[in-house]
């Protein structure tokens, strides 16, 4: 929340007027940045910012980041992760959507996983497509997940790293069992081998929640996909974190990640809780119309921001 005070035209003093109080619950610098990586042709991977101009949205919705690793041949992995991205923004973002934001965020991931699993079932080039998706809601000081697959989602507060998210991998139920440890979860040869994904079944497990950190100036969120998390440990990404910028940040864990094998296409989306609005803002804008009713007239537009290293 911040204030400003109106200067008035006179020489008469006169009582300090009542601060407005903007309803902005998504002041925040942002950078998505993705690359294919060393080895593969194409980029499977999608990643997005999302803010609403409508201010009543904005305030009870917050803003969104989201990550999505597709899967499947004949570039359908592209094609599952973007209908994820798309899909799950303008869902949430509906105006009719369920307010409860784990809810409307559960809705949205079961809307895109029909869409995706629909399409593998009737278009034989995408069959067995999937995606992996992410998502974090940022709400004041508040920091809602929803997830499936294993991209993950991280907190780094007071230079203190915390992974929001849970794998949805073979390795991590066997860690969750006591079979193996996290350390041998880390080299294991199965460890990419998913055991829920979107698109890959008519039903989809969407794990949501609630961080139980607060989001505070300063305090950092990342998301990224397992051709990032592959190769970096936790430890890694907390001291990469902590370098000035949020650009410097995605540039070094890209850059890292392709330095020591790059097998998979790497994406990144990391942001930073600021005070205040910055008086000039740099930014990357689409306006996508959300389906409704035909006769509404309202202009309901949804923007996506992306690599805005000044901040929104």
């Amino acid at each position: 929340m911040f204030w400003w005070k109106k200067k008035k035209k006179t020489t008469e003093q006169q009582p300090a007027e009542p601060l407005p109080v903007t309803k902005d619950n998504c002041v925040l610098k942002v950078v998505v940045k993705t690359d294919v990586g060393n080895v593969r042709k194409n980029n499977e991977d999608s990643g997005t910012f999302v803010k609403i101009a409508d201010e009543g949205i904005n305030s009870s919705k917050g803003c969104m980041l989201l990550v999505a690793d597709g899967m499947g041949g004949h570039n359908a992995g592209e094609v599952a992760s973007k209908i994820a991205m798309e899909t799950i923004s303008e869902e949430y973002f509906k105006k009719n959507s369920d307010t409860d934001i784990e809810k409307a965020l559960a809705n949205s991931f079961v809307t895109a996983n029909k869409k995706i699993f629909s399409m593998s079932q009737t278009d034989a080039s995408y069959k067995g497509m999937g995606t992996t998706c992410t998502v974090l809601v940022v709400t004041g000081a508040q920091v809602y997940f929803a997830h499936a697959g294993d991209t993950r989602a991280y907190f780094l507060k007071n230079n203190q790293i915390k992974q929001i998210t849970e794998d949805h991998t073979y390795v991590q139920q066997l860690v969750n069992n006591g079979d193996i440890t996290a350390a041998e979860a880390d080299v294991h040869p199965q460890r990419n081998v998913l055991i829920n994904a979107m698109g890959t079944k008519p039903t989809l497990r969407v794990d949501t929640g609630k961080s139980d950190l607060t989001f505070n100036e300063n305090d950092k969120l990342l998301l990224c996909s397992d051709g990032l998390h592959d190769y970096l440990s936790d430890d890694e990404l907390a001291e990469a974190m902590q370098k000035k910028s949020l650009q410097e940040i995605a540039d070094y864990l890209i850059d890292e990640a392709k330095r020591r094998g790059g097998k998979d296409n790497i994406t990144v989306a990391l942001a930073q809780k600021i005070s205040t609005a910055p008086q000039t803002e740099t930014k990357l804008t689409r306006d996508i119309e959300l389906p409704g009713n035909n006769n509404d007239t309202s202009a309901m537009k949804l923007t996506r921001d992306v690599n805005l290293p000044n901040g929104i």
